[in-house]
């Protein structure tokens, strides 16, 4: 394909939406070779925040690292466009820390677009598409809604919440996606008409205020952290200013308001038939679902360094406007709140992932791929990694080679993938360090070391940031073999620095040894040694988690291996479930409708019981 096909309306791929799924998705697509068409609702929306403006947090933040390491772009976007840094979990173990960034909205939305528009064979157009076209069972194009037709080989749906969206504040309802931006219309129609599932899902946004009438004396302060982190594997990451957060909470008055007014909720109402995200639930359904508890946190924070716009986090609900005055007006700093814009929910359209494949591409629609919140997550984290994902895979696809599948004792993205595509999900998906079980080999510290070679063999890490990872892992491993075999003498001088710490030495003990004491960490060696005091940062930090937890981490090494003997039995396309003896019939209907591809991924659908695995154990071995 020649760059100027785009005279023709000829593209190689189709991204649809240019939110944080399709960001990665297209910039991906282009960076590989191909020629990417973005089609977005609103060109001034590209990568919005619409909900809380932040990148991170607990596991997503481990997911941003992991796309960086591949090689895409959020966690540089979050880097250069934060205005607090905050490590959560500081005090817990490694497996459960999380970065979190508060992003200048705008700023981040600018950042996003510039890197888009710097790309090359990216074309970016501001229409809806309402028609997918297909031909013997394979994607050929696309139509929008103004009846022009695009030729393409691969589309990544990446629609968000806009896909047949209805807003909602109270009883009233608005056709939109989000609150400024109409709703996508005729997609979803075209999807069922070539025999794709769609279903329902609802989630929802708090209200912005005008921080000039917040009055944060009455609010706990919430810093960013002095010492900083950052996403990006890259250097020359930028230190910028920092902006504090701040720290309210509802109180009985709060809960009386909302009480009393639940007749006016349209989701109590039932106007609302999807299914809300379980963990990020609107105030309502705090106050209903956890009616004993009197107060509950607020989290109040700035949307940028240029706006008064101030989002009020925890407090996302869709009773109406007036209601909604009362509610703010209740809260300790805001009873003088003025609302710029009102809280809503919105319900839209998604298609359940179990339709897809671990590449993200369509099981019956060869070409056709899904990312982001059409597959049923909630986040922007979630969202980006399975952008990144399809964007790779739509590449792979036209190139007929194997496609990229992370698994689980991977990554957390290949973690997130799994569970889409093989839990029939009934709510919005949101990533959790409870979801896997490896996650103190998956931390955020090692995700370059999990996924570099990866993101290199691909073709998104370039040679200079290869060669960086490289020179890293090196400096790690030198320094482990020096903290092991480097002894400390138990002289007066060296016992009068770990007594600060609440330790004490009789005999020489080797730096390892002593660093997998509970009350000792890298800093301390700091204080003892010269040479300590010259190494990276990133590279004693690393040194500590793998000596500190090694026992840990070779247990779960040796899951990993047992999980690895069951992926090993492969299950062939076009097994006939019906025909097999001693399982239920209802463990047959899921296994036919997710269709796992080996024993480990059958083992994982819901419903599916150790015996049903023994069963098939044995008829693949015959």
């Amino acid at each position: 394909m020649t760059s100027r096909d785009y005279l023709n309306n000829k593209f190689d791929i189709i991204v649809v939406g240019a939110g944080h799924a399709g960001c990665e998705a297209a910039l991906s697509a282009a960076r590989l070779g191909c020629n990417v068409l973005l089609c977005t609702l609103n060109v001034d929306n590209i990568a919005l925040q619409p909900c809380n403006p932040a990148i991170g947090g607990p596991a997503k933040s481990t997911l941003v690292r992991e796309i960086d390491a591949l090689g895409g772009v959020m966690g540089e976007v979050a880097d250069a466009t934060y205005i607090q840094m905050k490590t959560l979990n500081s005090s817990k173990g490694p497996a459960v820390r999380a970065l979190r960034a508060q992003s200048d909205k705008k700023e981040y939305t600018q950042y996003m677009r510039n890197i888009l528009e710097n790309t090359e064979n990216i074309w970016i157009k501001q229409t809806c598409i309402t028609d997918i076209k297909v031909k013997d069972g394979q994607i050929t194009g696309a139509v929008d809604e103004y009846g022009l037709e695009y030729s393409c080989r691969a589309i990544i749906l990446t629609t968000g919440t806009s896909l047949e969206g209805k807003m909602y504040v109270g009883l009233q309802a608005y056709s939109g996606g989000r609150l400024g931006e109409r709703a996508a219309i005729g997609l979803s129609a075209s999807l069922r008409e070539h025999g794709i599932v769609t279903k329902k899902l609802k989630t929802g946004t708090p209200a912005r205020v005008d921080k000039r009438t917040i009055d944060y004396s009455k609010m706990d302060i919430q810093p960013g952290d002095d010492k900083l982190s950052f996403y990006s594997f890259k250097p020359n990451r930028p230190v910028r200013v920092q902006v504090p957060c701040y720290l309210t909470r509802t109180n009985e008055d709060t809960h009386a308001i909302i009480r009393a007014n639940l007749d006016k909720s349209p989701m109590y109402q039932g106007l609302i038939q999807g299914v809300g995200p379980r963990y990020c639930p609107s105030i309502e359904d705090k106050i209903v679902r956890f009616a004993s508890n009197p107060s509950h946190h607020i989290f109040i924070e700035p949307e940028g360094l240029n706006t008064y716009e101030v989002y009020i986090q925890g407090f996302s609900t869709s009773l109406p406007a007036c209601v909604q005055v009362e509610m703010l007006r209740s809260l300790p700093g805001l009873e003088n709140a003025h609302i710029i814009k009102p809280a809503y929910a919105v319900e839209y359209d998604y298609v359940p992932a179990v339709q897809t494949k671990h590449s993200l591409m369509s099981k019956d629609i060869a070409g056709l791929f899904f990312a982001g919140q059409i597959n049923g997550t909630s986040g922007y984290e979630e969202a980006a990694a399975q952008g990144l994902i399809a964007g790779i895979n739509s590449v792979k696809y036209l190139n007929n080679s194997e496609p990229l599948e992370l698994s689980r004792a991977s990554s957390y993205i290949g973690t997130l993938i799994d569970d889409l595509v093989t839990k029939d999900i009934q709510e919005p998906y949101r990533m959790l360090t409870s979801r896997s079980e490896y996650r103190l080999l998956l931390r955020q510290d090692n995700a370059d070391a999990r996924l570099t070679e990866i993101g290199h063999q691909v073709g998104l890490i370039d040679e200079a940031q290869y060669q960086r990872f490289l020179d890293k892992q090196e400096n790690i491993k030198c320094e482990i073999k020096r903290l092991e075999e480097t002894k400390l003498s138990a002289t007066k001088g060296v016992n009068e620095v770990l007594a600060k710490y609440g330790e004490h030495i009789d005999r020489g003990m080797r730096m390892a040894e002593l660093l997998k004491r509970p009350n000792i960490t890298y800093d301390v060696f700091r204080e003892l040694d010269d040479i300590s005091k010259t190494v990276r940062e990133d590279v004693a930090d690393e040194a500590e988690v793998l000596i500190k937890y090694d026992g840990y981490i070779k247990r779960q090494e040796q899951q990993v291996e047992t999980a690895e003997k069951l992926e090993k039995y492969r299950i062939p396309a076009n097994i006939d479930y019906s025909q097999i003896k001693h399982i239920s019939t209802e463990t047959k209907e899921k296994l036919e409708k997710i269709r796992p591809q080996n024993l480990a991924q059958a083992s994982r659908i819901g419903g599916v019981k150790p015996a049903d695995i023994s069963v098939l154990m044995v008829m693949l071995g015959k």
